[in-house]
């Protein structure tokens, strides 16, 4: 798939993609590479932009960044590419879909 941008106004769905981009590189500017992400830069992007959805341990605990720093870093290489970030917002983006279709009014929040 190929993007070519059009002169126009985007949609919500373009201006939100926009976002997640510019978001990867306002954290990943600081620290080596512009295009990865460190393990420092990870923990801020968690801790200042994802602080409300990713509750799995505490996210101001370095154990917890190692792993999910670990299991993004798929080749191994000790930063976090786009494409490795990207896993992160699906997963984020499944959970949060999930949750959306639970029924608050059933004891262990049962989806619908």
């Amino acid at each position: 798939i190929t993007c070519e941008p059009e002169v126009g106004k985007m949609s919500t769905l373009e201006e939100h993609l926009e976002g997640i981009v510019n978001i990867f590189h306002q954290h990943s500017a600081h620290v080596g590479d512009f295009d990865t992400l460190s393990k420092s830069e990870l923990r801020k992007l968690i801790t200042r932009d994802l602080a409300n959805t990713i509750k799995v341990g505490n996210t101001q605990d370095q154990a917890t960044i190692d792993r999910i720093f670990q299991d993004l870093d798929d080749n191994k290489d000790g930063e976090v590419n786009f494409r490795e970030f990207l896993l992160l917002i699906a997963s984020v983006l499944e959970t949060t879909h999930k949750n959306l279709h639970r029924d608050p009014a059933l004891p262990d929040g049962s989806e619908n």
